[in-house]
């Protein structure tokens, strides 16, 4: 299915200056950048936010121009009702601070997943969630419940993009049932999959000792 690894910006190999970075450098930039933008709300901090991130991601990460435009282009609609909303309440100024600062967030963590290996990104997750355990919790499990998120969120996007190419070609575009079934039926299976695949593993079972055993 052809979308079902687009949603994420899934990692691309590569041997540049940003795939050699260490991961916790990425980061700190990324939040950085990100909070630093969030936080002057001007234009020219947008500005040059926007700028810092593209050019990350055209010559730091070696990212084609249509591949960075499919990654703009499923914020558009958000981000244009936006610019509307904000524009005809406070004026363009802040109409393009508020949806531009949204896409330097989005973009800087673009620039993590698309250069830095996912395994990678679930052990830093594991790592950062480590303190968890002096509560009872676990990061391994919280690890394996994201990369679960990670590798379902493209699939079941994809599903609903060829549910609704499909549909469409039967000339069924305007049928919620043509739609809506097909996708539950596939994440259900998906779902069932994925379960049966944890427990042949030996995964997610509850393997703390019950009480008074």
């Amino acid at each position: 299915m052809r979308g079902h690894g687009n949603l994420l910006g899934l990692y691309v190999p590569g041997n540049s200056a940003l795939h050699r970075t260490p991961l916790w450098l990425k980061v700190l930039l990324s939040v950085l950048l990100s909070t630093a933008v969030l936080a002057a709300r001007a234009p020219e901090a947008t500005a040059a936010g926007l700028a810092v991130v593209t050019l990350a991601l055209t010559i730091g990460a070696h990212t084609p121009a249509v591949q960075l435009g499919k990654t703009v282009l499923p914020l558009l609609p958000v981000l244009g009702l936006l610019l509307a909303y904000q524009g005809f309440t406070n004026g363009p100024v802040p109409a393009f601070v508020t949806a531009g600062n949204i896409l330097v967030c989005v973009l800087a963590a673009r620039v993590l997943t698309l250069t830095t290996p996912g395994q990678e990104l679930l052990d830093g997750v594991v790592f950062v969630a480590r303190p968890v355990r002096a509560v009872g919790g676990d990061p391994e499990r919280f690890g394996l419940a994201l990369s679960i998120l990670m590798r379902s969120i493209p699939y079941l996007a994809g599903s609903l993009l060829d549910v609704r190419d499909a549909a469409r070609a039967r000339g069924l575009e305007r049928s919620v049932r043509a739609t809506v079934v097909p996708v539950v039926v596939s994440a259900v299976a998906y779902a069932h999959r994925t379960g049966e695949a944890l427990a042949a593993r030996g995964l997610g079972e509850d393997d703390r000792p019950t009480p008074g055993a």
